[in-house]
């Protein structure tokens, strides 16, 4: 929730509103007001306010007909209704209509206060719940570091050491090796861990979007800026923010994002009001910010502000024992994902598999495993179901690769490549059926469903 809950109260007699309003600015909330119904819905449509404050007698929309109204824009404002003129019957209806709460007239400001705190607390524990079910979609990726390799090891154990404290973290590494997964796993394991987790993704925005998305935007700060919105900060609060190939963002916004690191306050675009937040920065970027600080690109004091802690994450080609392990879990998963049943890689494709390089490390190896399991026929996979880029890398994959150049395979589909392979590997080993099965990286069981299907005698 908004560090500042915005308020709009909405009263046709001056008085009323402007004491409110007086009120409810010293107890720290940013306040709207309108005189009748059809202005405040503008303001509704505007500015989303947390919470509004409704007389109940008006000209033209009443207070339960606003309450409803609404409601049908947005949900997840509150709405508190007070009257002079307080029934029972009243109080009902609108609490039925979804009203927080119903208040008479005169009101008791301390009431009024203890209400609005009640509302805030509503408020905050919606949007923590909202944010924890968004994150408990993706809570099963915590279960992707899969690893035994040394490097990993120190890895988690820093991560382990990291996470309980404020310190701000810096994970660089490779496109692919993971480095979201880390910052959700330090978040998951700190003192943060039930406030929100907000990622940004620096790069894919340019600088004006950027400045609205992580400090937010008042109505008309620029084109297009019709109302109110909160930033990434905000959001935020009390929580952590990923910061996401920050080696991206520009000189203008560097500065701004140093204030905010030092001083921990800032003013949405167009706004002039200073918002505090308690906010922790993770931030990650597959190159290297020192390399970055000596070619002039990133500000020396942002660097050190963001570098605490250094994790460095290897790519997938430089811990060789994890990628058996990577290759498992996905198997399962997309196995389960897809409703396959594949119980086996044969020794020659796992081995493949494991030579491979990976420079797209473990998003490449996903990619990967899911093709092999949607396109695979059987049970098993063998050393034909592993893409031809993977088995002709490294010298294995060239000896296993037969020389197709009497044939235009460029008119051949792959059934057809897969049977000239088989009838090259027949006539190379005299049609003996272990050499073949070997030659070609396959079980004899699989090497006889092959002849079957493809009507070799």
């Amino acid at each position: 929730m908004s560090v500042n809950t915005s308020i709009l109260v909405v009263d046709d007699e001056k008085n009323t509103r402007e004491g409110l309003k007086s009120l409810l600015e010293v107890h720290g909330y940013e306040v709207d007001l309108a005189d009748d119904g059809y202005k405040a819905l503008e303001i509704v449509k505007r500015d989303m306010p947390d919470i509004v404050l409704t007389d109940l007698r008006m000209p033209d929309i009443d207070g339960l007909e606003l309450l409803q109204k609404v409601k049908k824009i947005n949900e997840e404002t509150l709405v508190i209704v007070f009257t002079a003129y307080g029934t029972v019957e009243n109080a009902v209806k609108a609490i039925q209509s979804g009203a927080f709460h119903y208040l008479s007239k005169p009101v008791n400001t301390d009431e009024l206060i203890e209400i609005l705190k009640k509302a805030v607390s509503r408020k905050k524990l919606e949007q923590e719940n909202k944010e924890l079910r968004s994150q408990l979609n993706e809570r099963y990726e915590f279960s992707d570091i899969v690893y035994k390799s040394s490097k990993m090891v120190e890895i988690m154990d820093m991560v382990k050491q990291v996470a309980p404290t404020n310190a701000s973290v810096l994970i660089q590494g490779e496109s692919g090796t993971g480095k979201e997964l880390i910052a959700r796993l330090i978040h998951s394991e700190s003192l943060r861990k039930n406030e929100a987790f907000v990622p940004v993704h620096c790069a894919s925005l340019t600088e004006t979007l950027l400045a609205s998305e992580l400090f937010g935007h008042e109505r008309g700060a620029f084109t297009g800026a019709v109302g109110r919105k909160l930033g990434r900060f905000e959001r935020a609060h009390k929580g952590t923010l990923f910061l996401d190939e920050i080696a991206e963002i520009k000189e203008n916004m560097q500065v701004k994002l140093l204030r905010v690191l030092q001083d921990g306050e800032f003013e949405r675009v167009g706004g002039t009001k200073s918002i505090k937040v308690d906010v922790r920065i993770v931030s990650a970027s597959n190159k290297n910010l020192f390399e970055e600080v000596q070619k002039g690109n990133l500000r020396e004091d942002l660097y050190y502000r963001l570098n605490v802690v250094l994790i460095t994450i290897p790519p997938l080609r430089e811990r060789k024992a994890d990628i058996k392990l990577l290759i498992e879990h996905y198997l399962k998963h997309y196995c389960k994902v897809n409703n396959k049943n594949i119980n086996e890689i044969e020794p020659n494709a796992m081995n493949a598999l494991i030579n491979y390089n990976w420079p797209g490390n473990v998003r490449e190896l996903k990619n990967i495993v899911e093709r092999m399991v949607v396109l695979s026929r059987n049970n098993t996979i063998d050393f034909l179901n592993v893409p031809s880029d993977i088995r002709n890398f490294g010298e294995s994959g060239r000896d296993l690769s037969p020389n197709l150049e009497n044939h235009d395979i460029n008119r051949m589909s792959i059934r057809d490549m897969e049977r000239e392979l088989i009838l090259k590997a027949l006539k190379d080993s005299n049609r003996n059926k272990s050499k073949v099965a070997k030659k070609l990286g396959i079980s004899r069981r699989t090497l006889y469903r092959k002849l079957q299907e493809y009507g070799i005698s």
